[in-house]
């Protein structure tokens, strides 16, 4: 009697297990709201509350979208992602620490769209904070995001080839709108059709040996420089910025 109740057991210890839901799924395509919930799948219906929340339950290539306007939090991106944002207020708002750090495999392409970053004046922490600090991706692009009020308002510092791509976006209040200091050569900046106001030392900051910035009806303005090119790094402006102080870019392509 008693070898068949523990063959009972066994078995119905085997059905449970096999036929047990697994955690949450990674998903292509997952969704966060101001109302929503971390514990949830992330699904239209049960969205989960912020990108941290949602980022380790899509799948890698995949995308975050948002349902509605709130704050979601700074987030660390290890993998290929879309964090888009389009008609509605998507917030990262942090104090003493970075808004978004993008730190994925050197062939990775990272999307960020329609984000608001707020670093709340902490200018001149120890160490220096940004919105967004890119240490290592294959591609970013930061299309309309506004950043506002850190140390550095993008700060490309990677150790293998990157390519950042910077359009329609504002970026203000902060000690530096953007600095390019990758190891040499590895650093590659495109900005196209934004506006970098009062950011208080330097607009674009682009340091170290072949690392290039190219540059297309921008406006860099209220800085001590403009653009700050040191230590063999590289400017090309196309011939419709507003760039008033700082150092020349390295060549100029005129309108035609």
């Amino acid at each position: 009697m008693r070898n068949i109740f523990r063959t009972i057991l066994v078995c119905f210890a085997m059905l449970v297990v096999g036929t047990a839901a697994p955690a949450f799924a990674q998903a292509t395509r997952t969704w966060i709201s101001g109302v929503g919930d971390d514990a949830n799948p992330c699904s239209r219906t049960a969205p989960c509350k912020t990108f941290a929340g949602a980022i380790s339950k899509t799948a890698a290539g995949g995308e975050i979208n948002l349902i509605d306007s709130g704050g979601f939090g700074g987030v660390t991106i290890t993998k290929s992602i879309t964090l888009r944002a389009v008609g509605v207020e998507a917030g990262v708002l942090v104090a003493g620490t970075n808004g978004i750090v993008i730190n994925a495999a050197a062939t990775d392409k990272i999307v960020l769209e329609g984000l608001d970053l707020e670093g709340l004046k902490n200018n001149g922490s120890v160490p220096p904070l940004s919105g967004v600090l890119i240490a290592r991706a294959g591609e970013v692009l930061i299309r309309d995001c506004d950043i506002r009020n850190f140390d550095t308002g993008i700060l490309i510092q990677t150790a293998d080839q990157s390519r950042v791509t910077v359009d329609q976006s504002m970026l203000t209040g902060s000690n530096n709108g953007i600095i390019v200091n990758s190891t040499p050569g590895f650093g590659h900046l495109k900005l196209f059709n934004s506006l970098l106001v009062g950011n208080t030392t330097d607009g674009v900051k682009v340091t170290g040996a072949n690392n290039d910035v190219f540059i297309a009806n921008d406006q860099i303005l209220g800085s001590v420089k403009s653009l700050d090119i040191l230590s063999g790094g590289l400017v090309r402006s196309f011939g419709n910025n507003v760039i008033p102080t700082g150092d020349p870019p390295t060549s100029t392509t005129p309108l035609q």
